[in-house]
């Protein structure tokens, strides 16, 4: 299986509007972050997104992304979801609607926020997105490969990880439940949210997210959802062998 990080920022994405510290200024390219996403590419070719950032346009054009079979969300903050208009080209790409997983919150905060794309007399064939929502209750087949949902708190807002094979993507959390601990053993590689270094009310700080990280025990951890306030090298140069900062554009391949 393929990863590729579409997004690894916040919901301001980096550089931030209007700032000029150091990482917003900064010329390396690892420290530009775009909306939180990730795009797989799954051992039978299916292709999946997860997520749909307001950046989903950009993140697809750079990276030449043609072809999207099925979407997972993980919930539907402004960050996660806002990009969704935009799968009306993969609609026509694939002359097929597109299937899109997500739990039962978010299911109805999408039907709710996207609301022209679920009327009856909406027109399909380009000029909205054409879906087909499919609620999420326990693993589900994507292709010919399980999906395990994740549940992590947001807050106090119960949201979704997913785990496929020895991979598993836990982005916006604070706090990882026992249940869902479980879910997570023998992992070859994690990717969990890791903010900043100041305490924060709904996302992990860096420290929190080494802690847990640890615990895990994954072979691999890459952190995402990354503030401006963390530069790219010399976070990663302080980090525990085996973790680092994610950065758009970086591909993994996870057997």
């Amino acid at each position: 299986m393929r990863i590729l990080f579409l997004g690894t920022g916040t919901s301001h994405g980096v550089p931030m509007i209007g700032c000029d510290c150091a990482v917003c200024r900064s010329t390396d390219s690892r420290d530009k972050r775009s909306r939180p996403s990730i795009y797989l590419t799954l051992d039978d070719g299916t292709r999946v997104l997860v997520d749909t950032t307001p950046d989903l346009r950009a993140q697809a054009l750079q990276h030449d992304i043609r072809r999207v079979d099925a979407l997972l969300f993980t919930h539907a903050h402004a960050d996660h979801v806002m990009g969704l208009d935009e799968v009306r080209r993969f609609n026509v790409l694939s002359k097929a609607p597109m299937p899109v997983y997500a739990d039962t919150t978010t299911v109805a905060d999408i039907r709710r926020m996207f609301g022209y794309v679920f009327d009856s007399d909406a027109p399909k064939g380009g000029a909205v997105p054409d879906l087909r929502m499919w609620t999420i209750v326990g693993p589900f087949c994507v292709g010919r490969d399980e999906v395990v949902p994740v549940p992590v708190f947001h807050g106090n807002r119960e949201v979704l990880g997913f785990r496929l094979g020895r991979f598993a993507y836990l982005t916006d959390c604070n706090a990882i439940p026992p249940a869902s601990r479980a879910l997570l053993a023998g992992l070859d590689t994690l990717v969990l949210d890791a903010l900043r270094h100041r305490p924060h009310p709904t996302h992990f700080t860096l420290d929190e997210a080494v802690g847990v990280a640890s615990e895990i025990g994954a072979r691999w951890t890459f952190f995402t959802h990354i503030a401006h306030d963390l530069g790219h090298a010399a976070t990663c140069a302080a980090l525990p062998p085996g973790m680092a900062l994610a950065h758009d554009g970086l591909t993994l391949e996870v057997a």
